[in-house]
C-alpha cells in the first residue's frame, strides 16, 4: 500500500496543472475505491449478554436477603453531591455478606464506588474467601430506581479482577423497583476485558 501511494505521489508532480487535477482526482478514487474493498473484507463480531429478568418475589431466600443487605447499604452512602445513594452486597465463599456504600467527594475522581468499596473491603479483610454473588441498588430522593443500575466501568473491571482471582463465576443482581437483572458472570458486563499483562 505505501509504495503504491508513494508512486502515485510522485505521478502526481508531472504534467500541466489540468492533467496534475485529473491525476489527483485519479489517485483520490483509488484510494476510495481501495477503502471501499478494505470494509468488506473485515469481519464482523458480534457479542450477546444473557440477561434474566425477575421479580423479587422470584428469587430464593439467600438472594432476597442479598438484596436486602444492598438496599440497607443505600443508607450508608455518603452522596452531598449526585444525590444518587448506591449499596452493594457481596456473598462470600465463607457465607458472610459485606456490604459497600458510595462515597462522595467534592474532588469528584477522589470519590468510591459501592461495588469497589464493598470488594476492597471483603478482600483485605477475607483474602482467602472467594467473590459468590454481588448485590447493587440504589436510591435518590428518598425512592428506589424503577430500573436495575449497572456498575460502572471501573467497578466492573475492579470485580471482574476478584472473579478471575476466585478462579468462578461471579454472579451478579441488579435491582430495581420494577425489575431485577440476574447476569451469570462478571464478564457478561465486560465482555471484552482487560485481564493480564
Amino acid at each position: 500500500i505505501r509504495q503504491i501511494v508513494d508512486r502515485e505521489r510522485l505521478s502526481l508532480g508531472r504534467g500541466n496543472e489540468k492533467q496534475k487535477n485529473r491525476k489527483q482526482e485519479r489517485f483520490k478514487e483509488k484510494i476510495r475505491t481501495f477503502a471501499k474493498t478494505c470494509l468488506h473484507l473485515m469481519k464482523e463480531l458480534k457479542l450477546t449478554t444473557n440477561i434474566q429478568v425477575c421479580a423479587y418475589s422470584e428469587l430464593v431466600e439467600e438472594d432476597k436477603i442479598l438484596i436486602d443487605k444492598a438496599k440497607a447499604m443505600t443508607e450508608k452512602s455518603y452522596a452531598p453531591y449526585s444525590k444518587f445513594h448506591v449499596g452493594a452486597a457481596l456473598l462470600l465463599s465463607n457465607g458472610k455478606i459485606i456490604g459497600g456504600a458510595n462515597q462522595e467527594n467534592a474532588a469528584f475522581p477522589s470519590s468510591m464506588c459501592a461495588e469497589r468499596t464493598a470488594a476492597y473491603y471483603a478482600h483485605s479483610k477475607y483474602p482467602d474467601a472467594k467473590f459468590e454473588k454481588l448485590a447493587i441498588a440504589a436510591s435518590t430522593n428518598g425512592k428506589f430506581t424503577d430500573s436495575p443500575i449497572s456498575p460502572c466501568g471501573s467497578c466492573r473491571q475492579a470485580i471482574l479482577e476478584y472473579e478471575k482471582l476466585g478462579g468462578q463465576a461471579l454472579k451478579i443482581y441488579l435491582y430495581g423497583e420494577k425489575e431485577i437483572y440476574v447476569l451469570e458472570k462478571v464478564s457478561d458486563l465486560l465482555p471484552l476485558q482487560f485481564d493480564s499483562f
